[in-house]
């Protein structure tokens, strides 16, 4: 009864590619796995658990998923019969990577850990079967995980750039509404003041000067970047409160609602003495009302114009950062490529991770010539290391440092040096040597899917033909990217 039992099994396992070519005396290493019924849905091999199994699907169908959040798979492979699993973790000696459930009824033949160490160290013809289709799944996993970091990349791009976006977006719609009141209160705030009684032509021509001059000056101020009337807010505070004191007192209505662009404008209580001497008795409120509405016109002019101009460096950094409707290959110069990933992650300098703020120093030597490279996916290594050092920076006040430079590597090979660095606590020095590895990070699931550093990797070392190191230490981790000024396989 066993010896039938066993013929069957030993006549369905040689319908398994992986044994066909088996002798006799090689099948009794495979005899010693135990047979498997598995119902649909089951789960054999999990994610993170010690690999301890090897597995042979000998009829039916499973699917292959990978971990991207706490509560989120994505889907890997599927394998039907005749297929096998489990071999890549019990040949390295790490934990199984993913997870693998039945699809259908199904049959399986499990063969322990110590016995596929026998198996393939006695049968040349398996160790090459697994070896082949190892290379073939790892070239798969790697191809699914650059899509999938491609993916992460693009939404953290993405949310950032939504980001950026709606600040101004919002700002020049709310300007646009006030503007839109303005304009329809302005014509009879204009009309009052050339109708006004006892305005002589100098009085007049006064009144139109003075805006003129407040306007102008205010331009010019917002032209140059450095207002002529930056006060800290304290002290901006103590003048509305001056100038509202004095309106009050001259009596001109809604004092508060202009004291804030009398300020704005540069005014204070001498300037308004001098203005009011300038004025027929009872013209002041009239006058101040038209003056702030002209003044508050360009101040939502330039508001909208500044807008419009951040929309328009969004949208330019975006395209620069793709290579938009360009060649993969391009001349590009690397300085580019950085300061167009700082301005999408911009919000997440300027606010850190926990409210801080992110000092980013340029070092850069811009006598560097142009590079042959692929410029969307090198800006994508930016993008993984400077929002990782971000990450590392955390919530405190913390700096990053962009460097490039010029190096003769002493075999008249001369390549471009990149080099990012942060001022944050460090990589712990156990796990440095696998940062690079696919899928490690020391992130909690959700927060890091582990792709970014073994992507960035690939894109220098094999894209590039360049190469990428790095020293940490508390206070001080450097990434350096080197890479040929020609690509050396063009």
């Amino acid at each position: 009864m066993v010896e039938e039992k066993n013929a069957m099994l030993n006549n369905t396992l040689r319908q398994v590619p992986l044994f066909a070519q088996l002798k006799d005396d090689e099948l009794r290493y495979v005899e010693q796995g135990e047979e498997l019924w598995l119902s649909p849905g089951e789960e054999f091999i999990t994610e993170g658990e010690p690999a301890g199994n090897f597995y042979v699907l000998l009829k039916g169908q499973v699917r292959v998923t990978k971990k991207v959040a706490a509560d989120k798979e994505t889907f890997i492979a599927s394998h039907g019969s005749g297929t096998f699993l489990g071999e890549v973790p019990i040949l390295l000696g790490i934990p199984y990577e993913v997870t693998i459930r039945t699809l259908e009824q199904s049959h399986l033949f499990k063969i322990k850990k110590e016995t596929f160490w026998q198996m393939i160290s006695t049968c040349p013809s398996i160790t090459q079967e697994i070896l082949r289709t190892m290379a073939q799944r790892v070239q798969l996993v790697q191809t699914v995980s650059q899509q999938q970091a491609k993916l992460v990349s693009l939404g953290t791009l993405a949310a950032g750039l939504a980001h950026e976006l709606n600040n101004p977006a919002a700002a020049a719609g709310r300007a646009t509404v006030q503007l839109h009141q303005i304009f329809q209160a302005l014509p009879s705030l204009s009309i009052k003041v050339y109708q006004l009684k006892n305005m002589t032509r100098t009085q007049l021509a006064y009144v139109a000067d003075l805006e003129h001059n407040l306007t102008t000056e205010y331009i010019s101020s917002k032209k140059s970047s450095s207002s002529l009337h930056l006060v800290d807010p304290l002290t901006e505070s103590d003048k509305e409160e001056q100038i509202i004191s004095w309106l009050d007192t001259h009596g001109v209505a809604d004092s508060w609602k202009l004291a804030q662009n009398l300020v704005a404008a540069g005014l204070d209580t001498v300037h308004l003495d001098t203005i009011r001497n300038n004025l027929p008795s009872g013209s002041l409120p009239d006058v101040l009302s038209w003056v702030d509405a002209r003044f508050s016109s360009v101040v939502l002019l330039n508001e909208i114009q500044q807008s419009t101009a951040r929309i328009s460096e969004l949208v330019k950094a975006i395209k620069e950062y793709s290579y938009m409707d360009q060649a993969p290959i391009q001349e590009i110069d690397v300085h580019e490529g950085l300061e167009s990933t700082l301005t999408i992650l911009s919000h997440k300098l300027k606010a850190g991770r926990g409210g801080s703020i992110i000092t980013v120093t340029r070092e850069y030597d811009r006598t560097l010539p142009r590079i042959s490279a692929y410029g969307s996916e090198l800006n994508q290594v930016w993008t993984n290391i400077i929002d990782n050092a971000i990450d590392a920076i955390g919530e405190r006040h913390g700096n990053i440092w962009l460097r490039t430079k010029l190096e003769d590597n002493n075999n008249n090979n001369i390549v471009v040096v990149v080099e990012i660095s942060d001022d944050g606590p460090g990589i712990p020095q156990d796990i440095q040597p696998r940062i690079f590895e696919q899928f490690f990070t020391t992130k909690g699931i959700g927060k890091g899917t582990g792709l970014g550093l073994s992507i960035s990797y690939r894109i220098v070392v094999e894209m590039h033909k360049g190469d990428i190191s790095f020293t940490s230490k508390p206070g001080d981790t450097r990434f350096e990217i080197r890479l040929p000024i020609k690509i050396h396989n063009q």
